[in-house]
């Protein structure tokens, strides 16, 4: 019921009867930049395999993988190989060149090629396979440690254009294989991949909105609230060690923030009276931005890691909520219904000036700006039905990046820029989807139980 209050609260202007509260549309419009946490490696050696030619020392492949006719790179992913028994295939190599392959996939521009097509030797005609690049890798075990070598080579040109050395226990081969993933990434377009990353997310499973923890693959998730009430907007701290979220479970939408490094505590950050709800943390993490109620007005407000306020930054223009700040930290995008409608506005966070963006459509939420600065991503209505746009933070034609049936909602970037993640609901049915930059491959990332909603994009955890 406090949901529908607040939901006749905030849209009370417009007149939009949904089941959508409060709390859940400004989840849904605030868009913080999230990095999560994570303990290091226990990485013993990081060493160059072998040296590389003169032509080939440090240099980037650099693909253009934004054009919207880009086309996916096939790429070969061979069975690992145990240099111990390096004529026989290992559940083991099997398994890992695998991994290897989903995370190369999930990065939207690459196709890798079935490994059941040429056997998935190492040896293979990889021209006559069709791909444009391989990856090979061997590995061998001792009783404490695991040596594993991995190359990439250019097909066309013959040559070996990334190659690495780890030396690491056995049960750190997963985190290994990625972490090359990543630097395959990296070769190949010249920005790391986002293997190493997290998505919060706020899911109904339990019979309650909690927020919950995933990797991108789905494989290991992690509850993280347990009021068995209503929690929404998580959002994580620069320094990876903290969450911050609005939770009801006192009564009022209060603001609580969690040492990430456990699960049994939370600390009250900000109770004053009326909303307190989700921040965006200062690139530096010295301050956050929050929306407060406590004078009436939904405002904008910074307030230190304490709660206590440091300053007002809107007063009394309408509904101001969704704070997101630019890669910088110079400005703050946000939305606002001032002039009869939300539309989303770019504050000068040092001076004040705000700017408004959009003006196409009469309802624009969810702003997240994108880690390389280009671009804001938002919600925009669209002959009745929620879809996805991006614009320049300079205003402008926006781009429409969905317009397949159901709504779609709450963006989110990848660190790297390249991908979006947002919940889409079809047939009552909300799931988490993911979507490159330029409007294409979108796909459903899990197939949770329950309802999952208002996804936020972690920053690399290492």
């Amino acid at each position: 019921m406090k949901e529908k209050i607040l939901d006749c609260y905030i849209f009370t202007l417009r007149k939009r009867l949904s089941d959508i509260s409060l709390i859940g549309m400004i989840s849904k419009i605030f868009t913080p930049r999230i990095v999560a946490g994570s303990a290091g490696l226990a990485l013993l050696t990081i060493l160059l395999l072998l040296p590389f030619s003169s032509a080939w020392a440090g240099k980037r492949v650099n693909l253009d993988i934004t054009s919207a006719e880009f086309k996916k790179i096939p790429v070969a992913v061979p069975y690992f190989v145990d240099s111990n028994r390096p004529n026989e295939i290992q559940q083991a190599g099997q398994e890992l060149a695998m991994l290897a392959s989903k995370a190369l996939d999930f990065h939207g521009f690459i196709k890798t090629i079935s490994p059941t097509s040429y056997g998935g030797r190492q040896d293979a005609d990889w021209a006559n396979v069709g791909a444009d690049f391989v990856v090979t890798v061997q590995y061998a075990g001792s009783a404490d440690n695991v040596v594993m070598e991995m190359r990439l080579t250019d097909v066309l040109e013959g040559k070996m254009i990334l190659g690495l050395k780890y030396t690491f226990p056995w049960n750190k081969r997963k985190q290994m294989v990625l972490k090359f993933c990543d630097a395959i990434i990296e070769k190949l377009t010249g920005i790391p991949g986002v293997c190493d990353t997290k998505i919060a997310f706020v899911s109904d499973k339990t019979g309650q909105k909690e927020i919950f923890l995933v990797d991108i693959f789905g494989d290991s998730v992690r509850q993280v609230t347990r009021h068995k009430f209503l929690a929404v907007s998580p959002r994580f701290s620069p320094d990876n060690k903290k969450l911050a979220y609005t939770s009801y479970h006192r009564g009022n939408a209060n603001l609580y923030i969690t040492e990430l490094s456990q699960d049994k505590t939370t600390q009250a950050f900000s109770r004053r009276s009326g909303l307190n709800m989700a921040p965006a943390w200062t690139p530096n993490g010295d301050s956050l931005v929050v929306t407060l109620s406590k004078d009436g007005n939904p405002d904008l407000y910074q307030l230190s890691t304490d709660g206590s306020v440091v300053r007002r930054l809107t007063t009394n223009a309408g509904l101001n909520v969704a704070p997101c700040f630019s890669p910088d930290g110079s400005k703050l995008a946000f939305v606002s219904d001032r002039t009869g409608e939300p539309q989303v506005y770019i504050m000068d966070y040092k001076s004040g000036t705000v700017n408004r963006i959009t003006y196409q459509g009469n309802e624009n939420t969810t702003p997240a700006w994108s880690p390389d600065g280009k671009w804001i991503a938002y919600t925009g209505k669209d002959d009745g039905r929620y879809q996805l746009f991006k614009i320049s933070p300079e205003g402008g034609q926006p781009v429409q990046l969905t317009s397949s049936a159901g709504d779609h909602e709450a963006p989110s970037w990848s660190p790297d820029s390249r991908l979006i993640v947002f919940s889409r609901a079809v047939n009552s049915q909300k799931k988490l989807y993911v979507i490159s930059q330029n409007g294409k491959d979108m796909r459903q990332l899990y197939s949770f139980e329950g309802n999952q909603t208002t996804p936020q994009w972690s920053n690399r955890m290492n």
